[in-house]
């Protein structure tokens, strides 16, 4: 806001300023011009107060996640890392003098053997390729993390956008108790003060009243608390209003089967991968190099010249690269068994979340359905037959305690059905909103 009020300012100024005519003589009022502009902040502050969406909640967290920003530099490195197995070795310039600081015409560098020879080393048996591969297959996985990191924040937001949307409604149920309540507690008080009911009954209508009183306290603060926690996530402002009118709805379908391998089962795929290219690297690496030198050598103060060729072969005595390709190998043995392993448990949890899901819709289902509908009926006889004379107050409380426990099991049905929505996601590696606003 702070920038808007200095455009006001700046535009206000300039509009106060005498207005040159152009050569088409067009004059545009000045009351005009302010409030066009005044008319464009009102509409931009109306958008800024727009209720926020899942989907909008998801991409203000992506946007500033920390672990976003570290899983893309993640990926940069890795990016140049490629680059840096692309490149070839850098040759070597050697300058060396021989026959100095000795004794008669070999005194000071006067008899010297200058040589200048530049030294390039060929890779042999495709190790710059394999190179590439390792870097290759590396970066892969860096990408399956990025994918892991946001599907971790989309969860995340998605959870605390449930209970935000279950906070809120969790506070109109004790509100809508407490509004029985009070009248409750009024209805006994006419009650006692007409002589129809004992001075027991209105007391027990306060302890009612208060008991939903201290229930809407709690309700309010564990909404500021769920609000605290989305903006936290999102960067809004923590009192910022949600829509969420899909939290009502039970879904037949649940999240979409995935069309590639879950993100664990993916990122063992890729250690995998970059196992497999280090083996093919390492048995590379056994094949000898060879270096290849061409200089010109001057012979002390004779202007004679001569050419210097050389090549050089390393010699694999000591270090012939058997111990390396075998951890190569041995690290490839254990990324495959890693990868039944991780398969085995994205099978298991993919089916434990599915399940969590049919079970949760279920008992929301129920909840919601049949005998909320039962709860709601009772509640209405008893209060008219109270109201009537026709039902105690116990009945009344007893109707009304069957009714708000029943809007509260629903709620928290349907808080755990949209919850393992959200787990089905993440196993799938989604980084979308599960629910369309």
């Amino acid at each position: 806001m702070m920038l808007d009020l200095k455009v006001t300012t700046r535009f206000i100024n300039l509009a106060s300023q005498p207005v040159k005519r152009p050569i088409m003589h067009l004059r545009i009022p000045r009351t005009l011009l302010v409030g066009g502009l005044l008319a464009s902040l009102s509409l931009a502050g109306l958008a800024q107060d727009l209720p926020l969406t899942l989907g909008q909640a998801i991409a203000h967290a992506q946007e500033r996640a920390p672990a976003l920003r570290g899983a893309d530099a993640s990926a940069r490195a890795a990016d140049a890392g490629v680059a840096v197995a692309g490149m070839r070795p850098n040759p070597t310039l050697s300058i060396d003098a021989e026959n100095v600081f000795g004794s008669g015409r070999y005194a000071g560098f006067g008899g010297a053997e200058r040589t200048v020879s530049l030294s390039v080393p060929l890779e042999l048996g495709g190790k710059r390729q394999s190179r590439i591969k390792v870097a290759q297959a590396e970066r892969s996985a860096v990408g399956v993390g990025l994918t892991a990191a946001r599907a971790d924040v989309t969860q995340r937001v998605t959870e605390a956008f449930v209970l935000l949307a279950a906070a809120e409604r969790r506070l109109e149920i004790a509100r809508s108790s407490l509004g029985w309540a009070e009248r409750a507690a009024h209805a006994a008080q006419e009650r006692v003060r007409a002589g129809k009911a004992s001075p027991i009954e209105e007391q027990r209508a306060q302890v009612l009243q208060i008991g939903a009183e201290s229930r809407v306290g709690k309700a309010e603060r564990a909404l500021a608390l769920a609000h605290a926690d989305l903006a936290r996530l999102t960067g809004d402002a923590p009192s910022a209003s949600i829509v969420a009118a899909w939290f009502d709805v039970l879904s037949t379908a649940g999240p979409a089967a995935p069309h590639q391998p879950s993100l664990s089962v993916a990122a063992a795929q890729a250690q995998l991968a970059i196992a497999s290219a280090r083996v093919d690297a390492a048995r590379r690496e056994r094949i000898p190099d060879v270096t290849i030198t061409a200089g010109t050598r001057r012979y002390g103060d004779s202007p004679d010249k001569a050419a210097v060729l050389g090549l050089s072969i390393p010699l694999p005595l000591f270090n012939s690269g058997t111990h390396a390709l075998a951890r190569a190998k041995a690290e490839e043995e254990k990324a495959i068994a890693e990868g039944e392993t991780v398969a085995l448990d994205a099978q298991q949890a993919s089916a434990h979340a599915a399940a969590d899901v049919a079970d949760a819709r279920a008992v929301a289902q129920t909840a919601a359905g049949p005998a909320l509908k039962a709860a709601q009926e009772a509640a209405r006889i008893a209060r008219i037959g109270y109201a009537e004379g026709k039902f105690a107050q116990l009945e009344m409380i007893e109707a009304e305690r069957s009714l708000a426990e029943t809007r509260e099991a629903t709620l928290d049905a349907l808080t755990e059905y949209h919850l393992a929505q959200a787990r089905m996601a993440r196993l799938q590696g989604s980084t979308q909103p599960i629910y369309k606003d």
